[in-house]
């Protein structure tokens, strides 16, 4: 059964930016790599994030060194996006086709069209919630869960309660927010005085996580903690904090999740004040992984990152060398 898999960094599913919602670009614009070997089309989410900026980079960087011709789309946040666009490397006969899907479900008609085409399909960063795990080769990416059980360890050992937290999810329906949600969820359960007083979505956007949390703080002014589903949002969050006249990172303590530059400098600042990594670079594993399954070689059906977490004095190391 294809079950829910959480991954926060961007795994298998070749599936990227830049077709204005049509579907596929064309090798003028959105192509590279390509010399007679794989063609992979991309359907990536979008470019919400400093984390899927530097996604997309990762997988054209590798493609181009591989020697993958890829054709990249960019759903801007839009399943019906992506359904075009995937449709549309069938009707091209790619050999192969990578998404990181917007949400989890929906997806069975047109990967059956995949399928029955034969042309492999990976995911990447994001999971697909189907009962036919065979719609798919492989999924490479993060452990959504395990990010939100890291996250919401950190609050149980680093706070004395009550604790009242507020909390940015990431896009209604996609895996990183429904399994961070959950796996923070399991283990603030140990302290019964830690309440999440707010739930809501930010898109996963720094604009959302700004105009979220201005809500937040107008309707709970005792909000002690931020829990954000990525870097993005907890730096929209920093900017309505500090426009409410309080000090984010000593006030209200913040906790989010991916480690790009930007969010990694603020919990340096003391801005932040704990980081959950969700790596974005997954380009040369998917090229890697799309030329064994092209190559008809069996490949692990679940692939998990290697990731780490960040306190401010580890940010401050880490920064220096900090390629996203």
């Amino acid at each position: 059964m294809l079950k829910k898999i959480a991954t926060g960094v961007s795994v298998l599913l070749l599936a990227t930016l830049t077709a204005c919602g049509s579907g596929s670009t064309s090798s003028k614009d959105g192509d590279s790599g390509g010399d007679g070997g794989i063609t992979m089309g991309f359907a990536q989410v979008g470019a919400e994030s400093g984390w899927r900026t530097a996604n997309t980079k990762s997988v054209q960087q590798s493609a181009k060194t591989a020697g993958v011709e890829l054709k990249f789309s960019d759903a801007q946040q839009k399943q019906e996006n992506q359904i075009k666009a995937i449709r549309s490397y069938i009707q091209q006969k790619v050999d192969v086709i990578a998404f990181s899907p917007v949400v989890e479900t929906g997806w069975d008609a047109v990967l059956l069209e995949a399928k029955r085409a034969r042309i492999p399909v990976i995911l990447t960063d994001r999971a697909v919630d189907s009962d036919d795990d065979t719609l798919y080769e492989t999924f490479l990416g993060s452990d959504f869960v395990e990010e939100g059980e890291k996250a919401g360890q950190w609050l149980v050992e680093n706070t004395k309660g009550p604790v009242n937290v507020v909390e940015l999810q990431g896009t209604t329906g996609a895996a990183p927010a429904i399994d961070r949600k959950k796996g923070f969820e399991e283990k603030i359960a140990a302290r019964p005085d830690i309440t999440i007083k707010a739930s809501q979505s930010g898109d996963f956007t720094r604009s959302g996580g700004k105009q979220v949390m201005e809500a937040f703080l107008r309707s709970n002014p005792d909000v002690d903690v931020v829990y954000a589903h990525n870097d993005d949002m907890g730096l929209g969050a920093i900017e309505a904090i500090k426009a409410a006249g309080k000090k984010p990172g000593e006030d209200i303590k913040i906790i989010t999740v991916d480690a790009v530059k930007d969010g990694m400098q603020a919990l340096a600042d003391g801005e932040i004040n704990y980081i959950v990594e969700c790596n974005p670079l997954l380009g040369d594993q998917l090229m890697d992984l799309a030329k064994k399954v092209v190559d008809g070689e069996k490949v692990p059906k679940r692939v998990v990152t290697e990731e780490t977490t960040f306190t401010p004095e580890q940010a401050k190391k880490a920064l220096p060398d900090r390629q996203y």
